[in-house]
């Protein structure tokens, strides 16, 4: 195996391209030269490997960097770990070379430390700022783990003592050293594998005693004390902190532990609590981890009570408005860590709601049970206020809390319910109606402030507000309703309407007082109507319109305002609506005194004005009337229109041309109307005249036997029989001998005729295709079929098969039935009769367009009917 290696480290020298790209190269020898490694390795021949296949590869440079290009998988997989120095060297020098130094460091960490330069690669580390390599050289290779420590202190302690910001490089330095800490304190290398345990106390030791040095080895005269413990609190104390938690676990049962344990947490309280220069965060950081650790059962650490108290006073100091949140979060913390037992409660309670903090009241009001205080808090404290109304919701639904609780909780509730309706009255309206719907009215009562009360009653009553109240649980008397309809109409009277037809709980007369007492004219007339009373509603829209009427007419042209205008146009456009909505439920001479007011309203300010001084809305007064005109005339008879225009006492008088606009406008409508009835009828007629030719057409066409037998005793009709019997022929193509048919009993006898039906057709289902055929019949949907029949071949009335066809059952009553509703169902008008109503209305000499509002016959006319359409398609194409 060995020859053959050589041989074939031999021929991929020799077969090297000389000439082209050097890319070509590198492809030829990232082919080659993994095999060859791959096989040393196989063989275990580390020596061979490195020795004699290294020195021949290296004659060239590409097949000598693809060589040490190919260790790194096996170095990172642990598969190979002793390498030659030479080696080790070109191949950090090669890695270097190429700028891939987070390599060489992931390399150096997986490698044995004897094939290293330890000087050299420490040096090129430090200058690549390979920390994880440089630490992992100096614990493996001169089991030296403090002065990794030393190095990383140097760079950031400068910047933190002089209160600077970190760079991304610092912060990173600083989070490894912390880690690295971590790693020497639990008895793990860093940053892979273990120290060797007979190293692991004596590295516990030497970190701790680096760590509460008092100054550093080369200490200038300003430096603080415990410059290590110093750095890494101002670097981050949280962090740092959960290192010596996480230490501390470790140290149960170790005696000189529990010592440093102790000495650290002095030199902690010295450092932090004797300078200004920590946050109260950092300071509220140091006492939870405190209070946790003298919470635990098995606690050996003494801290002097009165430490804690200090520490209370700077959190709550009164004077700082800086950090106020943060200092509450900090104390916060402190107490659900276990601090709680440090503190005299009355005294914490006083000192927090001093400093307004809310969040320590309610953890204090919590442990004793006082829920009702736990409001106060809510309600004082802004970030948190809205919250209320999920605490008492909870307090009041979720099991575990005692009746008695429950009562003081809701009592204060409605104490500040007025502060509560203010705060989110959707939430508030919820809130009642949810747990006390039995005691709005005495929420009301207690609402004074009417603002305030239309609120909470417009959340609870209006369903468009979002508010998620089952309203059939609800309990709400009329008067309750009544009273939020009053309110609106003061505080927002143009939702009146639209809130009244959300309502449901309110009575009509009543109502109708509350909206005459604040002139809502609008919101009158519409309960008038819900009410039945649709002329009083009537009146109500029509005087309000000719007030509005009357202002536009006393204005004159140096009036630039439209408002006037627009609020006549409003108006009339409602007067319209309601006269539409309720025309089709009255009579004749109620749909008059309806629409025939609203005409002479729009037409009264126009007969003031003359033709040759036209008022400044004339125009725009025409535009309404016409509009008035083309309403009334669905509901109206046009020649009742005209009359009463003529029978004016003005237009009596030979005024009539100051109306020709109107009636113009009217008979253009006429003339449009009676040319699209006459389109209509056209299109019909031609509709009507394509389909009974098409009709015809089939019904005249010859049949074509499919077959030149009879279907049923299979003789060729072309034979010559012994007895002269007659053929038949369907019209599915189907062909019989009467004889044979008479003998199938395919004979229905109708209205004195006799009538045959194929055999084949209807023999799946004899007895229902008989009937159904004779129904199709009856109805002229079957085309009968030719038949030619001599006289002494037709069956007799009295031949028992014919009889016996007839008399069996054919649909039971239910079936029919069914099959009626159904026909109805699909029945549209027949042609016939829309064709007969058009000739009659178009020889009719008083043919009126309008003869929907006509009393009569006319109100049953096929037009009138709310299920006729015109469907005006193209017929369909049929095959010839």
């Amino acid at each position: 195996m060995v020859e053959i290696l050589f041989h074939y480290a031999d021929r991929a020298l020799k077969k090297c391209p000389d000439q082209g790209k050097i890319q070509v190269m590198e492809q030829h020898f990232q082919d080659m030269v993994p095999v060859i490694v791959d096989y040393c390795l196989l063989l275990q021949r580390k020596d061979l490997l490195f020795s004699q296949m290294y020195d021949k590869l290296s004659e060239n440079s590409v097949a000598k960097g693809v060589f040490l290009e190919c260790l790194e998988p096996y170095i990172l997989s642990d598969k190979l770990v002793g390498i030659t120095p030479q080696v080790m060297k070109d191949l950090i020098v090669h890695f270097q070379d190429k700028k891939l130094m987070e390599n060489v460091e992931a390399l150096i960490v997986h490698m044995d430390i004897t094939s290293l330069d330890i000087q050299q690669v420490v040096l090129m580390c430090w200058e690549n700022r390979l920390y994880d390599a440089m630490i992992y050289v100096y614990n493996r290779g001169m089991n030296e783990f403090i002065s990794p420590m030393e190095k990383l202190f140097k760079v950031i302690a400068p910047p933190l003592n002089a209160g600077k910001t970190l760079t991304d490089e610092q912060v990173v330095m600083g989070n490894k050293l912390l880690v690295y800490i971590s790693c020497c304190l639990a008895g793990r290398a860093y940053p892979l594998g273990d120290i060797p345990e007979d190293l692991v106390p004596l590295v516990k030791n030497q970190v701790f005693e680096f760590l509460i040095r008092l100054h550093s080895a080369e200490a200038s005269l300003e430096e603080e004390i415990y410059p290590y413990v110093r750095t890494l609190l101002h670097f981050d104390t949280r962090e740092f902190l959960n290192v010596l938690a996480l230490t501390f676990e470790d140290f149960k049962n170790d005696k000189q532990a529990v010592e440093y344990q102790q000495r650290i947490v002095d030199i902690l309280l010295k450092v932090m609590v004797e300078n200004s220069d920590f946050t109260p965060s950092q300071v509220g950081c140091l006492f939870t981890f405190l209070a946790r650790q003298l919470a635990k059962p098995d606690n050996t650490l003494f801290v002097n009570r009165t430490l804690f108290d200090q520490v209370l006073e700077f959190l709550c100091s009164p004077d700082d408005d800086s950090r106020h949140s943060e200092r509450q979060q900090v104390l916060l913390e402190l107490l659900q860590a276990g601090g709680i037992v440090q503190f005299e409660e009355s005294r914490l309670i006083r000192m927090a709601e001093k400093a307004e903090f809310y969040q320590i009241c309610e953890f204090m009001y919590e442990r004793e049970h006082q829920y009702d205080k736990i409001i106060d808090c809510y309600l004082r404290d802004p970030l948190r206020e809205e919250e209320v109304f999920n605490y008492i919701h909870n307090i009041l639904s979720i099991p575990g809390h005692s009746a008695e609780e429950k009562q003081s909780v809701w009592q204060k509730a409605m104490d500040h319910i007025e502060e509560l309706v203010s705060l989110k009255p959707s939430k508030a309206a919820e809130l009642v109606a949810t747990h006390f719907s039995e005691q709005i009215e005495t929420v009301i009562k207690k609402l004074q402030n009417q603002v305030l009360l239309f609120k909470f009653l417009q959340s609870l009553l209006d369903p468009r507000e979002g508010v998620h109240v089952n309203q059939e649980l609800l309990q709400i008397s009329p008067c309750i309703t009544e009273l939020f309809i009053e309110l609106l109409c003061q505080f927002n009277p143009n939702q009146v309407i639209e809130t009244l037809q959300v309502l449901e709980c309110y009575r009509l007369e009543e109502t109708i007082q509350i909206a005459q007492r604040y002139q809502l004219h609008e919101v009158t007339a519409y309960l008038l109507e819900k009410k039945g009373d649709i002329h009083g509603a009537f009146l109500i829209m029509l005087k309000r319109l000719q007030s509005k009427l009357q202002e536009i007419t006393q204005q004159d042209e140096n009036t630039k305002e439209d408002s006037s205008l627009k609020e006549v146009e409003e108006t009339t456009v409602e007067t319209i609506a309601l006269c539409q909505r309720n025309s089709h439920n009255l009579n004749q001479q109620q749909r008059e005194a309806l629409w025939f007011p609203l005409l002479e309203a729009m037409m009264a300010p126009q007969k003031l004005s003359s033709s040759a001084a036209p008022h400044l809305h004339s125009e725009a007064l025409k535009s309404l009337t016409m509009q008035v005109l083309n309403s009334m005339a669905a509901f109206i008879a046009l020649p009742s229109i005209l009359q009463r225009i003529l029978q004016d006492p003005v237009y009596g008088k030979g005024k009539l041309g100051e109306i020709q606009g109107l009636i113009l406008g009217m008979l253009d409508t006429f003339n449009y109307e009676q040319t699209l009835l006459e389109t209509t009828t056209s299109l019909l007629n031609q509709d009507l005249h394509w389909s009974l030719c098409h009709l015809r057409a089939s019904v005249t066409r010859g049949l074509n036997p499919k077959q030149d037998y009879c279907s049923i005793c299979l003789q060729q009709y072309k034979r010559r029989q012994e007895m002269a019997d007659e053929i038949i022929v369907f019209s599915c193509g189907h062909l019989y001998h009467s004889f044979c048919l008479q003998n199938k009993e395919c004979t229905i006898e109708i209205e004195g005729q006799t009538r045959w039906t194929c055999y084949k057709c209807s023999s799946s289902n004899k007895v229902g295709k008989l009937s159904e055929n004779s129904s199709e019949i009856k109805k002229g949907r079957i085309t009968p079929s030719q038949v030619k029949i001599s006289p002494s071949c037709l069956p007799s009335k009295g031949d028992p098969a014919v009889k016996k066809a007839t008399s069996e059952p054919v649909l039971d009553p239910q079936q029919i039935q069914a099959f009626d509703q159904l026909c109805r169902l699909y029945r549209g008008s027949s042609r016939l009769a829309l064709l007969t109503e058009l000739s009659q209305n178009r020889s009719s000499e008083s043919y009126r367009p309008f003869s929907g509002s006509q009393s009569g016959p006319a109100f049953n006319s096929i037009f009138q009917n709310e299920n006729f359409q015109l469907q005006l398609i193209p017929p369909p194409v049929t095959e010839d």
